[in-house]
């Protein structure tokens, strides 16, 4: 399986060139177009229960697609938002990735999800985090560009918790207030993420959560006797 990204960092579009016999899965909406000799299938991986859980506590689709060809050809992915797509090959290791990060991946990695416990919750980025785990490539997808930030040993480094995309399973993570209370309330920041290597981290130069921040007062306000 050969990949291109084009257009990066705003508006990345995937091509992914198949060879024949191979295949490639995705979550439901990432495709944007394939070429004659690939074939869809839908199905809910890992079963109902495993569906559900990914779904549910991991903000995934329930469904996912797998584009398969006998004869070779192409599918093209895409992010929901504007943003940027980054391939990370697995080897037998574990890459643990935000809610809504996750586009496509080898038909052999295998998906679940992993228990954030309250450093998690705490964090805005949900009780749970989707797991991802086996050899192949993963396709992972932002709002806003995608910053690799590898680090040693020991290395401490801090992240907006609205800016993490995945992070290695070795680097460990604790979540943090900024500065002190006055800071955590009027900084606009509110809590971080400060992960301990070894391991990368990836994370988006745009925020969701701010976004909807930004948005949401300019919104006309419906009156209620209309």
């Amino acid at each position: 399986m050969h990949h291109d990204i084009d257009y990066r960092p705003s508006f990345a579009l995937l091509t992914l060139s198949l060879d024949a016999g191979e295949s490639v899965r995705a979550e439901a909406g990432a495709m944007v177009s394939y070429s004659d000799g690939v074939t869809v299938e839908t199905s809910a991986n890992g079963g109902i229960l495993g569906s559900l859980k990914r779904s549910v506590m991991g903000g995934e689709s329930f469904f996912q697609n797998t584009f398969s060809t006998e004869t070779g050809g192409e599918v093209t992915l895409a992010p929901p938002l504007a943003g940027d797509v980054v391939e990370h090959e697995l080897h037998g290791e574990s890459l643990l990735i935000q809610s809504g990060s996750y586009m496509a991946s080898h038909p052999d990695i295998e998906l679940d999800t992993k228990f954030g416990g309250g450093r998690s919750f705490f964090g805005g980025e949900g009780l749970f985090l989707l797991k991802a785990t086996g050899t192949g490539p993963v396709y992972l997808s932002s709002y806003g560009a995608i910053h690799e930030v590898e680090l040693s040993e020991g290395e401490r480094y801090t992240v907006d918790t609205g800016h993490i995309v995945a992070f290695e399973e070795t680097a460990s993570f604790d979540v943090e207030r900024v500065g002190g209370l006055k800071s955590t309330l009027f900084s606009g920041e509110g809590l971080v993420c400060t992960f301990t290597g070894p391991g990368k981290v990836w994370l988006q130069t745009r925020s969701q959560d701010a976004l909807l921040a930004w948005l949401i007062p300019k919104l006309p306000s419906t009156n209620s006797g209309n």
